[in-house]
């Protein structure tokens, strides 16, 4: 079992609670979003595996999770990015905001998200546990994307999006 670290809406520390408890009972909890571009500026983004507790199939951010109590934030974006892509490379916070979204299966994601950014050229090399499939895409690309089909994607990768094209 993982334990999330639970927070106030300023992101101090109230304790720890098991990853999927907080997630069922939409307890506010630290989570980073990742978005890695390579040196042309495209961004690689991830498809969850269709196994993820939520959000299964949904195209996102190159990682997004949740640092492990005590952890830094950067350092668990390092951590889960060699976890879930099979790399590691420079991470710089860029912005945070909150959000919440209830999900088909009773589930809610209430977090206080970091959004980390990063430059990287390589192939990954992904878990095919929690990403199924991966690309590199265009900034044009994407905003056509999102414009056309906005359900192909995480709840939350429209507002940590929106931190990174500021």
């Amino acid at each position: 079992m993982v334990d999330v670290v639970l927070v106030d809406p300023q992101d101090q520390d109230l304790g720890t609670c098991e990853k999927i408890e907080a997630h069922k009972k939409g307890l506010l909890h630290r989570a980073f979003s990742i978005f890695v571009f390579n040196k042309s500026g495209e961004l690689l983004l991830q498809q969850r595996a269709e196994n993820k507790y939520h959000s299964g199939g949904k195209w996102t951010n190159t990682t997004c999770s949740h640092p492990l109590p005590g952890e830094d934030v950067l350092k668990g974006g390092q951590r889960r990015l060699q976890e879930e892509m099979g790399f590691v490379c420079e991470l710089r916070e860029v912005g945070s905001f909150l959000y919440k979204a209830d999900f088909e299966n009773d589930l809610t994601e209430h977090e206080f998200d970091h959004v980390l950014q990063g430059v990287w050229d390589g192939t990954p090399e992904p878990d095919p546990a929690e990403c199924q499939d991966w690309r590199w895409v265009t900034r044009d690309d994407l905003e056509q994307e999102i414009k056309n089909h906005p359900e192909d994607f995480s709840a939350w990768f429209f507002k940590a999006y929106e931190l990174i094209t500021r």
